[in-house]
């Protein structure tokens, strides 16, 4: 063999070769990181600068009435499918072991439930929008529907995080284990607080936290896996 011919063998990439399917996992994974930024943003834009809204009072879904009502709508649909759609991606860059199958399984129904939140909207109240009493307000078919898919999304995302923690601690990780218990502690802690108050104050914000961190946590994994998956089924 040449000198020419061993310096092109070593000179070749040793890592996974970016095939189409490759490619697919990663865009996929993208959907993850696009998602939470989106949505906080489309949500931050209405709470600015629709008459009435409270930050610090109001959840955030209830912005899906009145009439921009559809724009939240759109906003959680839109999130629920590309949450979907990294579901799909973190699957598939996870490849085999622990958490491979129900990570991925418990953050598409996160993103399912997202879709359900917008379609069955939450009811008004809490005086928003404009002229609704205030408290808690009617709960009507839609508003219990819209309750139970946030009830099943939250369980799903919060051991989806519960189930990521042990596959970083078995990797070694700590840090990501950590940050992934941490997300799926407060994210419980978050609903438990608005189911059990009624929408105070202090339960809103720190759903709202939760909520953010949420995002956060799902562009952090996607960044992640995106750098260091096994991409095992797309090879």
């Amino acid at each position: 063999m040449s000198l020419t011919t061993t310096r092109q063998t070593s000179a070749q990439p040793t890592g996974p070769t970016c095939t189409p399917a490759v490619r697919a996992t990663r865009s996929l994974l993208g959907y993850g990181v696009v998602a939470g930024p989106l949505f906080v943003a489309v949500t931050l834009a209405q709470a600015f600068t629709r008459e009435g809204f409270d930050l610090g009072r109001h959840q955030w879904s209830l912005l899906a009435n009145g009439d921009h009502g559809w724009v939240q709508v759109a906003n959680f649909v839109l999130a629920g499918l590309m949450t979907v759609g990294y579901a799909v991606g973190l699957g598939r860059a996870l490849g085999t072991g622990r958490a491979s199958r129900w990570a991925p399984r418990l953050v598409a129904a996160y993103g399912l439930s997202l879709v359900a939140a917008g379609v069955f909207r939450a009811d008004p109240a809490l005086g928003f929008p404009l002229g609704t009493p205030d408290g808690p307000g009617t709960i009507s078919g839609h508003g219990i529907l819209h309750l139970v898919s946030g009830a099943v999304g939250f369980t799903c995302i919060s051991v989806a995080c519960f189930l990521l923690a042990r596959r970083y601690a078995d990797e070694g990780r700590r840090a990501f284990a950590a940050f992934s218990v941490l997300t799926g502690a407060a994210f419980l802690t978050g609903f438990g607080m608005i189911a059990s108050t009624q929408g105070s104050a202090v339960a809103t914000r720190v759903s709202t936290a939760a909520v953010i961190l949420v995002w956060g946590w799902m562009a952090a994994v996607a960044v992640d896996r995106y750098r260091t998956g096994e991409l095992a089924r797309t090879r």
